[in-house]
């Protein structure tokens, strides 16, 4: 390669990463969340903050980039949870996506900023809040075992009231636009039967019911929530993809902007032009002319 071509290559490289909203220059239309969760790339994404009300990092070496609303929704969530019952152990949040997406190890999806993990809450037996174990399998009945080595050895128990107010949170709010929180049955009973216990609307708990699945392809996430937001319409337009179901009590979808259908565009470009008495309903306005 001639100095030239090198220094050409340099400017086309530096040029690509200062297209900040724009995964390719060959793309220049697509920006923000592209693609779906297993297969998308990040641009214009926002990092959530080291820690906040009622929330922190689970690590400081995890990834934490996302869709801006998303990361809102989240910081927002717990904050609600923070004020509603004070004196809590914060949320642990773990990975959404790298900042510009793609691939993370350990992850089959999180690769365009719609997808994060959230660690479970957790108290003592006894009803006191306690820091979250981390990644640790809670079971059918809401116990999980802290073995000795990561402070055990104990048990703790799914803290289900500050979890549905996270979930309650999260699901009414538009930003959140929830499209999955993958979790093992057994807990999503636990915590839908909490809400039913309580009162809650039944249109809530339906859709959290819905929401709340257990996926077929993976881990049965009985360690921690994992949310995955939907594409909003605008953003089904620069190319956002996939992912799941759009619920019908999310925003309704853009309108087309007309409903011709292929053969009648044809036979609009190869039919007769327009008469001049149909063009005339149209009134003409006739400039004067130039002295």
């Amino acid at each position: 390669m001639s100095l030239r071509e090198g220094a050409i290559a340099f400017w086309a490289f530096g040029l690509s990463l200062g297209c900040s909203y724009t995964p390719t220059p060959l793309a220049p239309s697509l920006f923000g969340t592209v693609g779906s969760p297993a297969h998308g790339v990040l641009t214009g994404g926002l990092e959530l903050p080291q820690q906040g009300p009622g929330y922190r990092w689970f690590t400081s070496t995890g990834h934490h980039f996302g869709v801006p609303r998303l990361v809102n929704a989240v910081a927002r969530a717990a904050a609600v949870v923070d004020e509603e019952r004070p004196g809590g152990a914060p949320l642990l949040v773990g990975d959404l996506s790298k900042r510009f997406g793609g691939r993370i190890a350990g992850h089959r999806t999180h690769r365009s900023g719609r997808d994060v993990d959230l660690l479970f809450y957790a108290e003592t037996p006894g009803g006191a809040s306690v820091k979250s174990p981390g990644f640790i399998q809670f079971g059918p009945d809401g116990l999980a075992f802290i073995p000795e080595g990561r402070g055990g050895p104990k048990f703790v128990r799914l803290d289900v009231a500050r979890e549905w107010l996270l979930i309650k949170t999260l699901l009414t709010n538009p930003d959140a636009n929830v499209q999955w929180m993958f979790i093992s049955s057994p807990l999503e009973a636990l915590i839908t039967e909490y809400a039913r216990a309580r009162g809650e609307e039944l249109d809530l708990v339906w859709h959290a019911e819905s929401v709340m699945q257990q996926p077929v392809d993976s881990l049965l996430h009985d360690d921690h929530l994992h949310l995955r937001t939907a594409c909003t319409p605008e953003e089904m337009v620069v190319g956002c993809e996939g992912g799941g179901p759009y619920w019908p009590w999310l925003p309704p979808l853009l309108e087309p902007a007309n409903d011709e259908t292929d053969e009648a565009l044809v036979l609009s470009l190869v039919g007769p032009m327009p008469t001049e008495s149909e063009t005339a309903k149209v009134p003409v306005v006739r400039l004067p002319r130039e002295p």
